[in-house]
C-alpha cells in the first residue's frame, strides 16, 4: 500500500498498487465522500484504461452513477468537478512521474483536494483492515460525458492576442496534446506533439533539467520569445526565457501581477506562494501591494488555502498555478496563457522577459538540495538551531519542516512527503555566503545524523 501519499495516490502500477486496489477506492469514495455521482476520467499512460476501467466498476458496484470523462487533463476534471457540481471525482493518472508509474487524484465538492489528512487515509485503513465489500443491489449507471466544448469555451476567456509572439512548445507527449493547438494555433513551434502515454522522448517532469534540453535547443533554433513545457497530466507549466534559460516557477508567481494588476486592474490582491518561494517574489509582489500569503507545499494545502484567504491567484516552486477565476484549482493552460499574454505586453513595449526576470531577481539560489538521511525530524531541529545560535532571524515559519529568515538569506528545510529525503534550499545576497550556509547545513546533517547528499 505504498502508493498512498500526502496529496493522492501514487506508484508503480502492478507493484505499488494495482486494479483490485483501483477498484476498492472507487468503491469507498461514494461513502466517503457522501456522492451519488463520481466523475472519472484518465489521462493517456498505457495502464490508465485498465485503472479506470476499476475505477468505475467500484464506484458502480457501489450503487454510484459514474459520469465518464474518458481522456482528459487533469484540470479538465477539475474543472468538470466544479462547473457542474459534483461532489467527487477521480482523475486516473501520475502526473510527471516515468511512464510505469500511475495513480489517482481524488477530489470532493468545489474541486477540493482530497489528500491523506482529509480522507485518502480513511480509504487506506479501510482497505488495510479489509473491510468488507458489499456490491448495492442497484449498481450505478456508467454515463459517458463529454465537457470538451465547456471547457473550451471557459477557457478561451483568459486568451491574449499572442500573434507578435514567437512561441516554442514542448507538449511531452502528454494531456496538453488534447488542447494546445485548438488554442494557439500553427504559428507556435511544437514538439512532442503527439499522445503517448510511453512518453518515448522524455519524462513528462519539466522540473528535470535534462528534459527542458529539448525546449531550449528549440528556443534558440527559433529565436523563440518564449518557450513552454506541460507536465504529462498538465497540471503544471513552466518556461523557457528568449535567452533559452529555464525560468524558476515561483518567479512565474510574481511575473502575473503584470496581468492580474497591470491589465486588469486589481489593487492590493491577496497572493499565496509557497515556503520555498524565493524572497524575491514577495518583493515583487509588495510593490503592486500585494498581501501575500505563505504555506506548505502541494496542492492539498494550496488550494484550499488559496480558497481560504480568498488569494486571486498563487503558485508553487513545482509549477503548479492556482486561480480564484478557476475554482482556486491550478491549470498548466490558464498558467501559459497568462504568461504569454505578459510575454506579448513587454515585447510591444520593447521588453523581453529574460531581461524582467532579470531585474526580478536579487539573490542567489541554492536549488532543493536531498539529502537521504533517517533522522529526519532531528536533523531539521539541529539545523535550525545551529543557525539560530548564530543569529537572531528576522521570520521563523514551523511548518512545513522550516524556513528561517535573515537580513541577507533564508532557508527551508522540509521532509519530503513522497521521497525518502531531507530537502534543504537556500537563498542569499551573494554567492560566498550561499556556499557557506549549504556547507554549514551540511556537514550538522552528514556528520551529526550520517546524511548523504543525493
Amino acid at each position: 500500500m505504498g502508493a498512498f501519499h500526502a496529496y493522492d495516490i501514487r506508484g508503480i502500477y502492478g507493484k505499488d498498487f494495482d486494479a483490485t486496489i483501483a477498484y476498492k477506492v472507487g468503491f469507498f469514495i461514494p461513502e466517503l465522500l457522501g456522492a451519488s455521482k463520481v466523475l472519472v476520467g484518465h489521462d493517456c499512460r498505457v495502464s490508465s484504461p485498465e485503472i479506470h476501467a476499476a475505477v468505475m466498476k467500484g464506484v458502480s458496484d457501489a450503487g454510484a452513477d459514474v459520469y465518464d470523462l474518458g481522456l482528459t487533463s487533469t484540470p479538465m476534471v477539475y474543472f468538470a468537478t466544479a462547473n457542474y457540481g459534483f461532489e467527487a471525482s477521480v482523475q486516473i493518472t501520475a502526473s510527471h512521474n516515468p511512464a510505469e508509474y500511475n495513480g489517482m487524484k481524488v477530489s470532493r465538492h468545489d474541486a477540493l483536494p482530497v489528500g491523506l489528512d482529509s480522507g485518502l487515509g480513511q480509504i487506506k485503513e479501510w482497505i488495510d483492515t479489509g473491510r468488507a465489500i458489499v456490491p448495492a443491489e442497484v449498481p450505478g449507471k456508467i454515463i459517458p460525458m463529454d465537457i470538451h466544448d465547456d471547457y473550451m469555451a471557459f477557457m478561451l476567456k483568459f486568451k491574449g492576442d499572442y500573434s507578435d509572439l514567437n512561441i516554442a512548445f514542448d507538449l511531452s507527449n502528454g494531456m496538453a496534446n488534447l488542447f494546445a493547438k485548438e488554442v494557439f494555433g500553427d504559428a507556435p513551434a511544437y514538439i512532442f506533439d503527439t499522445l503517448d502515454g510511453r512518453f518515448p522522448n522524455h519524462e513528462p517532469n519539466p522540473l528535470i533539467p535534462k528534459n527542458v534540453e529539448p525546449l531550449k535547443a528549440l528556443v534558440r533554433e527559433r529565436k523563440a520569445d518564449v518557450g513552454v513545457i506541460y507536465d504529462g497530466d498538465a497540471d503544471r507549466v513552466m518556461f523557457v526565457d528568449d535567452q533559452a534559460r529555464f525560468v524558476a516557477p515561483d518567479l512565474v508567481i510574481a511575473l502575473m501581477a503584470r496581468y492580474f494588476c497591470d491589465e486588469r486592474g486589481a489593487r492590493n490582491p491577496r497572493v499565496l506562494q509557497e515556503i520555498r518561494s524565493s524572497k524575491s517574489v514577495a518583493e515583487s509582489l509588495r510593490k503592486y501591494g500585494a498581501d501575500v500569503h505563505t504555506w506548505r507545499v502541494g496542492r492539498a494545502y494550496a488550494a484550499p488555502k488559496l480558497r481560504d484567504i480568498d488569494g486571486l491567484w498563487g503558485g508553487e516552486l513545482a509549477g503548479h498555478y492556482y486561480f480564484k477565476d478557476f475554482f482556486y484549482s491550478d491549470s498548466g493552460l490558464l498558467a501559459s496563457m497568462i504568461v504569454l499574454r505578459i510575454v506579448s505586453a513587454l515585447k510591444k513595449e520593447g521588453r523581453t522577459l529574460s531581461g524582467v526576470l532579470d531585474e526580478m531577481t536579487g539573490y542567489r539560489n541554492s536549488g532543493e538540495i536531498n539529502f537521504r538521511v533517517e533522522d529526519k525530524a532531528g536533523a531539521m531541529d539541529a539545523v535550525k538551531a545551529f543557525f539560530e545560535s548564530q543569529e537572531t532571524p528576522d521570520a521563523v515559519m514551523d511548518f512545513d519542516g522550516y524556513r528561517l529568515e535573515f537580513p541577507d538569506w533564508w532557508f527551508n528545510i522540509r521532509p519530503s512527503n513522497t521521497e525518502p529525503y531531507l530537502r534543504f534550499i537556500c537563498e542569499a545576497t551573494s554567492d560566498e555566503l550561499l556556499g557557506k550556509r549549504i556547507a554549514q547545513a551540511q556537514n550538522i546533517i552528514e556528520t551529526q545524523f550520517g546524511g548523504t547528499r543525493v
